[in-house]
C-alpha cells in the first residue's frame, strides 16, 4: 500500500517480506522438466505396451505419438515452446460472455414446431434457426413463429427452395408484430449450400435481392454454410477453404450489385461444424477468423470490419443411429470445443436426429449442454481459453496454411461455383471421404456404441420423420446392423473362463458390430467338450490363448469341419508356436483387421449365399 492509500492506526507494511517485482514462482523447481524428461517417461510407458522396443531411443516417443488428420497434419502429443517460436496469435475470439444457444427446428409440421419453439425459448435457447424444406414451408412462419418475440429471439432462416419467399414472410410477421427483427436476425440466402446440400440451380440474383431485403429492415441477410461440404465427409481444411471461398464469392456480388464492402460485411454470417475432436474444432475456428481477416483485408476493408460472425453446429456426420445416447457425450465435446473456440451462437444437434424428428427430449438435452457448459462450467467466462496453448497455436497456423491451400485451389479453379461445376472440389472431398471410410473400417477410428462396444439387444427409441439425410461417419456400420444376420456364429472358446476371455471378448464385439451374435461354448477343457457345445452353425470362431492354441488348436479345428462347420475362424494373430492351427483356418480376426471386410466375408456364409472358398472380395449384396 501507499502512503496515500495507507489506513489510519493500520499497521505497517512489512516490506521486508515482499518479493522482488517479477521473482514470484508458483512453480518450485522440482516441478520444471524439460522434453528429454517427458520423452524418458512416455517411452517407458510405450515399452510396457510393446510399442517401442528396449533399444529404441527415448526420442523415438514423437513419431510413435504423433498422429496425422486428413488434411496431412502432422499433431504432435505434446506442444512445445520451440514449436511456436516462429508464429504470432491470430484469430482469436472476439465474443464477450456466452455465447448465443441456437436452437434447430424442423418439421415435422407447423404445429409441432411451433409447440418445440416456444418450449425452448422458455427453457433456456436465445435464438432459432429454422430449416425449411423438411416439413415446413414460407408459409408456415406465421403459425411457427406466433407468441415468439422475434425483436429480443434471433431468428436465422434456412430456406434453400425458397429464399425471397422465406425472407419476405419473415419480415411480414415481424411486420404483423410491429416490431424490428433482432440485429442478429439472418434471412439466410445462401445459393452456394443451397446448391451443395440439395443440388439446386439457386442463383445469385437471389442472394441480391435477400441482401437488400436484410439491410432495409437492418438484419443479416446472408449466410456461408459451410456444414453443407462437412456433411459429405470435407475435412477441416476443405470446409475452411469452401468457407472462404463462398465468401469471397458472396462479397463480390453484393458488391457488384452496388453495396460497399463494409455493407456487405455486415449481412454475413458463416455455419461451420464442430466435431468430438475437440483440439482441432478449436484450432479451425480461431483458423476461419484469421482467415476471412486476411480476405477482408485483401479486399481493402479495414480490420473492424474484419470480424467473422460464427455460427457453430455440433457435427451431424458424427452421429450415430445406434446407442444414440452416446451422441449426448460427442455433441457435449463439440459444444465445449465451439465455446472455447470463441462461436458467437452455438446448435447443438440432438442425439436422436438420427432416427427421425428430435422429441422432447432431444431438444431438451441439447439446449441444456449448452446452458450447463454456460452456467455451471463457465466456459464462457474466459474470452479465450486455449490462447496461448502451444499445441493449440500450432495446430492453428497449420490448418490455416493449409486451408489457405484449398482456397487457392479453389479460386485456381475459376471460383467457388468452377470448382462445383467441374468436380475438383467434391473429388477431394470423396477422397477423403474414403480416407476416413478406411478408418472407421479398420477401427482406427473407432465408433463407440457401433463399431465398438455394440450392443444387439438394444431397443432404438422411436421418432417420426426420417433420420437425418448427411453422410454419417458409420454409415457402413449401421448398414450391416439394419440388417442382423440370420443365424450366430459359433464362438468356441479354448480353456477355462480366464483363458479365453480375452480374445472371446474382442470376437463378440467385433461380430457384434456387424450384426451377427454369438452362441459361445463356454468353459472347455479339450476337444470332446467343445463339441457337446457346437450346434452346427456354420461360421465358428476360436477364442484362447497361444498356449492353448498350440497344443490341441489343430485338432479342434479339424473336428469342427467333421462336425458340418464350413467356415472356420480365429481370434488373435499368428506366431511361430501357433502357426499350425493358423493355416488350417479360413480367416482371422484380430486388432487392426478391415472389420468391415471381415464381417462382410462372415455374413456372406452364415447367409448361405457363399462359401469359405469363395467369399474373399465379395460384397454383402
Amino acid at each position: 500500500m501507499t502512503d496515500d492509500s495507507a489506513v489510519e492506526g493500520g499497521l505497517d507494511e512489512p516490506s521486508e517480506l515482499e518479493p522482488a517485482q517479477g521473482s514470484l514462482r508458483l512453480a518450485s523447481p522440482d516441478d520444471e522438466h524439460d522434453a528429454t524428461a517427458w520423452e524418458a517417461a512416455a517411452a517407458a510407458v510405450l515399452r510396457k505396451a510393446r510399442r517401442l522396443g528396449d533399444d529404441d531411443p527415448d526420442s523415438t516417443v514423437w513419431d510413435a505419438l504423433t498422429r496425422t488428420t486428413l488434411d496431412g497434419i502432422a499433431v504432435a502429443p505434446i506442444g512445445t515452446r520451440e514449436s511456436v517460436a516462429d508464429l504470432t496469435t491470430s484469430g482469436r475470439p472476439t465474443r464477450a460472455g456466452d455465447w448465443d444457444v441456437r436452437t434447430w427446428v424442423f418439421g415435422p409440421d407447423a404445429a409441432a414446431a411451433h409447440e418445440a419453439v416456444l418450449v425452448d425459448l422458455e427453457n433456456g435457447a436465445t435464438s432459432l434457426w429454422v430449416e425449411l424444406g423438411r416439413g415446413l414451408a414460407a408459409s408456415d412462419l406465421p403459425t411457427v413463429l406466433q407468441g415468439v418475440f422475434a425483436d429480443l429471439a434471433p431468428v436465422t432462416l434456412d430456406a434453400p427452395h425458397e429464399p425471397v419467399a422465406a425472407a419476405e414472410a419473415l419480415l411480414a410477421v415481424l411486420e404483423e408484430q410491429g416490431v424490428d427483427g433482432h440485429p442478429g436476425t439472418n434471412l439466410g440466402a445462401d445459393p452456394v449450400g443451397a446448391r451443395v446440400r440439395h443440388g439446386l440451380d439457386a442463383t445469385y440474383d437471389d442472394l441480391v435481392t435477400v441482401a437488400r431485403l436484410a439491410r432495409e429492415h437492418g438484419v443479416l441477410g446472408v449466410v456461408v454454410d459451410a456444414t453443407a461440404l462437412h456433411d459429405q465427409g470435407a475435412t477441416d481444411a476443405q470446409e475452411l477453404g469452401y468457407a472462404i471461398a463462398t465468401g469471397a464469392a458472396y462479397l463480390r456480388v453484393l458488391t457488384t450489385a452496388g453495396l460497399s464492402l463494409e455493407e456487405a460485411l455486415g449481412l454475413v454470417e458463416f455455419r461451420l461444424a464442430a466435431t468430438d475432436e475437440q483440439f482441432p474444432t478449436i484450432a479451425k475456428l480461431r483458423a476461419a477468423r484469421r482467415l476471412w481477416a486476411r480476405v477482408v483485408e485483401l479486399s481493402g476493408g479495414a480490420a473492424e470490419v474484419a470480424t467473422m460472425r460464427q455460427h457453430v453446429v455440433t457435427s451431424r456426420p458424427m452421429l450415430s443411429s445406434y446407442d444414440p445416447w452416446v451422441n449426448m457425450l460427442r455433441g457435449t465435446v463439440a459444444a465445449f470445443a465451439a465455446g472455447v473456440g470463441g462461436a458467437e451462437a452455438v446448435t447443438v444437434v440432438p442425439f436422436d436426429v438420427t432416427l427421425g424428428v428430435p422429441d422432447a427430449l432431444g431438444r431438451r438435452v441439447a439446449r441444456n449442454t449448452s446452458s450447463l457448459l454456460i452456467s455451471e462450467s463457465h466456459v464462457a467466462r474466459v474470452a479465450d481459453p486455449a490462447g496461448g496453448s502451444y499445441a493449440v497455436e500450432r495446430l492453428t497456423d497449420d490448418l490455416a496454411r493449409v486451408a489457405w491451400e484449398e482456397l487457392g485451389r479453389i479460386e485456381a479453379a475459376g471460383g467457388i461455383v468452377a470448382a462445383l461445376d467441374d468436380g475438383s472440389l467434391l473429388a477431394r472431398v470423396e477422397e477423403a471421404a474414403t480416407v476416413r471410410a478406411g478408418e472407421v473400417a479398420t477401427r482406427r477410428r473407432p465408433l463407440t456404441g457401433l463399431s465398438e462396444f455394440p450392443n444387439l439387444a438394444e431397443v432404438l427409441p422411436e421418432r417420426v420423420g426420417d433420420p437425418d439425410p448427411v453422410r454419417r461417419h458409420g454409415a457402413a456400420f449401421e448398414a450391416l446392423r439394419d440388417e442382423p444376420a440370420t443365424s450366430p456364429v459359433f464362438l468356441a472358446t479354448l480353456g477355462p473362463v480366464a483363458a479365453h476371455t480375452a480374445r472371446a471378448t474382442f470376437a463378440t464385439n467385433l461380430l457384434a458390430a456387424g450384426g451377427i451374435a454369438v452362441e459361445a461354448a463356454g468353459p472347455t477343457d479339450g476337444v470332446e467338450s467343445v463339441l457337446a457345445a457346437y450346434s452346427g452353425q456354420p461360421v465358428v470362431c476360436l477364442a484362447g490363448t497361444d498356449t492353448t492354441y498350440a497344443e490341441w488348436g489343430t485338432d479342434v479345428v479339424a473336428a469342427l469341419r467333421e462336425a458340418g462347420a464350413t467356415r472356420v475362424i480365429i481370434a488373435g494373430v499368428s506366431t511361430g508356436s501357433t502357426s499350425g492351427v493358423f493355416d488350417r483356418v479360413d480367416d482371422s480376426a484380430a486388432m487392426g483387421v478391415d472389420a468391415l471386410a471381415f464381417l462382410t466375408r462372415t455374413r456372406l456364409v452364415l447367409s448361405g449365399r457363399g462359401t469359405s472358398t469363395d467369399v474373399e472380395g465379395e460384397a454383402l449384396a
